[in-house]
């Protein structure tokens, strides 16, 4: 990744949980800052990230990607606790960029990350564009990956989900909060571009949901099919095809 240098940063969260976060920043001055949100139960060092945020970064953008409460290296007992937590999470990245160096004009997300982002946009107010990556229609979404704990969650107030062989554990609360979320709502109130990457092939999300956030936003929003990837963008190529494409569609409005 030619020229980006990467700096570890730590800020105050909700809750005074300190949460963790790398910046990315550009071989000369960033003509724009964004934040990155991850995927579910992954972090900021997750190479979908990573890969991402690099390439932008090599495009002149700045990228704060930071690891959600819970995960990764921030604080936190229990993943993102929930999901008014994980919209907190993110506005505390954009206080952070606002304070140290300029605010977010940019938020980009993945898959669940994705979601996170459209709930939290209108409450930053200097962002004026928004992308999308594999990215569920409602944060709901992810239950469907609890299986028979979700049950368990319900019944005990808390219950332990294996995914990609690692065990997290997650609270009532969590799911409550998911289910509460007006998300239609706010893809189509959400008052900024909008950029919906998604591939065909996605096994994780299918590209349905991609087609409902682009059905129910206003324009300005565009639609990038990223035919052949699959839901992570495990090809380092298709993660260098996304941050081009995310940067070259926001010079526009950045």
């Amino acid at each position: 990744m030619t020229g980006v240098t990467t700096e570890a940063v730590r800020f105050a969260g909700p809750g005074g949980r300190r949460l963790a976060a790398k910046l990315d920043l550009p071989p000369g001055e960033a003509r724009a800052f964004a934040v990155f949100a991850h995927c579910f139960t992954c972090s900021k060092d997750f190479f979908t990230a990573a890969r991402v945020s690099h390439g932008l970064a090599e495009r002149g953008i700045a990228v704060l990607r930071l690891d959600f409460t819970g995960l990764g290296e921030s604080e936190g007992e229990r993943p993102y606790g929930d999901f008014d937590t994980s919209v907190a999470d993110l506005l505390s990245a954009a206080d952070h960029l606002r304070a140290a160096h300029r605010p977010p004009s940019l938020l980009v997300g993945h898959s669940f990350g994705g979601a996170t982002t459209l709930a939290a946009a209108a409450l930053v107010p200097e962002v004026r564009a928004v992308a999308t990556l594999a990215a569920p229609s409602h944060p709901q979404h992810v239950t469907g990956l609890f299986g028979a704990a979700a049950r368990e969650i319900e019944e005990r107030g808390e219950g332990q989900v294996v995914l990609s062989g690692r065990t997290f554990t997650f609270g009532k609360e969590f799911l409550d909060t998911l289910a509460d979320q007006p998300q239609r709502r706010r893809i189509g109130e959400l008052g900024r571009a909008l950029l919906v990457l998604h591939s065909p092939e996605d096994r994780q999300v299918a590209i349905a949901e991609a087609t409902e956030i682009f059905r129910s936003a206003a324009h300005p929003k565009s639609f990038v099919a990223l035919d052949g990837a699959d839901h992570y963008l495990s090809d380092p190529a298709d993660a260098r095809y996304a941050a081009e494409v995310i940067a070259a569609w926001a010079s526009r409005y950045l």
